[in-house]
C-alpha cells in the first residue's frame, strides 16, 4: 500500500504548489503507475500525512520502491535521474511557464522572477533538500565580512556507476551542460537529467539568450544567462553591453562572468554564459579606496576598489560612456605588461591578461567592477603565479572564479570532517603529533602552526567552540590571503605603485 500512499502524497503535493490542476490528477496518476510498473490503482482514505515543503523525502521512498522491484539500479545518477522524470510529469510545457514569465515582467519584473525561482524549487530542479546540507558563515577580514560556504550538496559517485560509464557509449548531446537541449533532456550516467528544467528566452543586445536558475545555487536566485549558441566564452565589448543591457532589464539582480582564459576562469569556458542573482556579495559592499578621474569620460565616477584582488569601478548615468571605457581599460589591459611585478601580456603567442567583469545597479545608476585577471604559470607556481599559492591548498586549491572574486567561498566538502578532526586534536597535549600521523589531516599542519599561539586557551573551549571560534575564522582570514595570491597588483608599496602606472597608462589620474 505504501506506493500508492507516496503517489498520493506527491499529487497532493503539486495540488498544493499549483504544478498541476485537479484536472490533471488522473492523468498524472496514469503516468507514475505506469513508470512504475503499476497495473492497477488502490484508493489512500483518510491519509493525513503532512505535505512536505518540498519533494525529496517523498521521491527518496518512491526510488526505494523502484530499487526494489528491480526498476532502476540503486546508484546516485539512476535515483536522479528516475525522480527528475517523476516530476517531470508535474512540469509545465515550457510555453507556459515562459507566457506566465511574460504576464508577470509586464508587471513587475521581480515578480516574474520570484514565480520563476519558487518553481524551479517545487518541481525539485533546484535540489533544495541538498543545498540545505551546505555550511555557510560569514568572516570578519580587513575587507568586511568575506562569505564562507563548504560544498555538500553534490553527491559522489558510485564507484559501480563510474565503472558503467566506462561502458556507455559516447555521445555528444546535448553539447553542454548549459546547451537549450538540456530542457527536457531525460539524462544519462554522465549528463544530468533534465525533465523538470524550464529556461526563460531573453533579448541582449538584439541576440536571443536564456535565463535559468542553477541546479545548486551558492546565493539567493544564482541565475545563469546563457548563450543560444554553443560558442566559446569571450570578455570583450559586447560582454559590457550585454550585461548592462540585462541589469537594465533586471534592475534588482547583478549579472557577471568568468574570465575567459584557463585558471583564472570559470569551468565552462566552451559555452557563453554568465553568472547573476539577487544577492549583495562582499565586494559589491567594498568601498573605493582611491578615486580615479578620466578627463574623456566626465560623466563617469571612478575608482581602486578596497578589494584583495586588483579592482577598478565605474559608475554612470551614461552607459555608452561606460562600455566604451570598460572596453578601452579591457583592450589596454589585454596588451599590457610590467615585468617588475610580474605581469607580462604574452609569452610567446599565447595570451595571460584578461578581466573578470561584474555589473549591478545603483538606484538609477550603472556600475562596473573590472577585476584584472593574469593565467602566468612558472616553475615555482605551476598552477598559477595568481593562483592560490601552495601553502593555501590545504583549504582553497581551485580555480578563483566569478563567485569568489566577489568574495564567496566555495570549498570543498573534505573540510567539514578535516575541521571538526582538527578540533578534537587541538584539545589533546601531543595535537601536533597527532596530526602528522592523520594522513587526512596532516597537510592542515603549518597553517595550523600559523596561529595557534594566537589562542593560549583553546584546550578550555568545546569542539564546537574550537569550530565556530577559531577554524571557520582562520578560513576566513586564509580565503582573504588567496584572494590576495589572485591579485595581479599586490597590496604592498610595490604593487600600489605599478596599479597606479597602470591606471595612468590608460589615461586616469588621482
Amino acid at each position: 500500500m505504501e506506493i500508492y500512499s507516496l503517489i498520493d502524497r506527491l499529487i497532493k503535493y503539486s495540488l498544493k504548489n499549483s504544478l498541476i490542476t485537479e484536472d490533471d490528477v488522473i492523468f498524472v496518476r496514469n503516468e507514475l503507475m505506469a513508470l512504475l510498473h503499476l497495473k492497477d490503482w488502490q484508493d489512500i482514505k483518510d491519509d493525513n500525512s503532512q505535505i512536505p515543503e518540498y519533494p525529496q523525502k517523498i521521491l527518496n521512498k518512491i526510488c526505494d520502491y523502484a530499487v526494489e522491484q528491480k526498476i532502476i539500479e540503486d546508484g546516485v545518477a539512476d535515483r536522479d535521474i528516475f525522480d527528475t522524470e517523476i516530476m517531470g510529469k508535474f512540469t509545465a510545457f515550457p510555453h507556459e511557464i515562459i507566457e506566465t514569465f511574460k504576464e508577470l515582467s509586464n508587471k513587475n519584473i521581480k515578480l516574474a522572477t520570484d514565480f520563476f525561482y519558487n518553481f524551479s524549487k517545487k518541481t525539485n530542479y533546484i535540489r533544495t533538500e541538498r543545498i540545505e546540507k551546505n555550511l555557510y558563515w560569514k568572516s570578519p577580514t580587513e575587507y568586511g565580512d568575506l562569505e564562507i560556504t563548504i560544498n555538500l550538496s553534490k553527491p559522489e559517485k558510485d564507484p559501480k556507476e563510474i565503472e558503467r560509464q566506462k561502458n556507455m557509449p559516447q555521445v555528444n548531446y546535448p553539447k553542454c551542460l548549459l546547451c537549450y537541449e538540456n530542457v527536457g533532456f531525460s539524462g544519462t550516467l554522465t549528463h544530468p537529467a533534465r525533465q523538470n528544467h524550464r529556461v526563460i528566452p531573453l533579448t541582449l543586445e538584439q541576440e536571443r539568450w536564456y535565463f535559468q536558475y542553477s541546479p545548486y545555487v551558492y546565493y539567493n536566485e544564482h541565475a545563469i544567462i546563457f548563450c543560444s549558441e554553443h560558442r566559446e566564452m569571450k570578455i570583450n565589448r559586447d560582454t559590457f553591453s550585454r550585461t548592462l543591457d540585462f541589469i537594465n532589464q533586471f534592475p534588482h539582480y547583478f549579472i557577471g562572468s568568468n574570465a575567459d582564459l584557463p585558471i583564472v576562469g570559470g569551468s565552462i569556458l566552451s559555452h557563453d554564459h554568465y553568472q547573476g542573482g539577487n544577492h549583495e556579495f562582499p565586494m559589491a559592499k567594498s568601498e573605493i579606496e582611491k578615486e580615479i578621474t578620466f578627463d574623456e569620460y566626465p560623466s563617469i565616477k571612478a575608482g581602486i576598489v578596497k578589494w584583495p584582488m586588483s579592482a577598478i569601478r565605474l559608475s554612470s548615468l551614461n552607459r555608452k560612456d561606460l562600455i566604451d571605457l570598460a572596453d578601452k581599460i579591457l583592450k589596454t589591459w589585454r596588451e599590457y605588461s610590467d615585468e617588475e611585478v610580474g605581469v607580462l601580456a604574452y609569452t610567446n603567442s599565447t595570451p595571460h591578461n584578461t578581466i573578470t567583469p561584474i555589473a549591478r545597479r545603483r538606484g538609477e545608476y550603472f556600475e562596473i567592477d573590472l577585476v584584472l585577471r593574469n593565467n602566468r604559470t612558472d616553475e615555482a607556481n605551476p598552477l598559477g603565479i595568481f593562483h592560490p599559492h601552495s601553502q593555501h591548498h590545504n583549504i582553497k586549491k581551485e580555480n578563483i572564479g566569478l563567485i569568489e572574486v566577489m568574495g564567496l567561498a566555495v570549498l570543498p566538502g573534505r573540510l567539514k570532517i578535516e575541521m571538526r578532526k582538527i578540533a578534537e586534536y587541538l584539545k589533546e597535549n601531543d595535537f601536533e603529533k597527532k596530526i602528522s600521523d592523520d594522513k587526512d589531516i596532516k597537510k592542515h599542519l603549518n597553517w595550523l602552526k600559523a596561529f595557534i599561539n594566537k589562542y593560549p586557551n583553546i584546550k578550555n573551549l568545546s569542539v564546537d567552540e574550537i569550530l565556530e571560534n577559531i577554524l571557520n575564522v582562520e578560513i576566513g582570514l586564509t580565503f582573504s590571503r588567496v584572494l590576495e595570491d589572485a591579485g595581479v597588483f599586490k597590496r604592498d608599496e610595490k604593487g600600489n605603485k605599478a596599479f597606479l602606472k597602470f591606471i595612468n597608462h590608460i589615461g586616469g589620474r588621482f
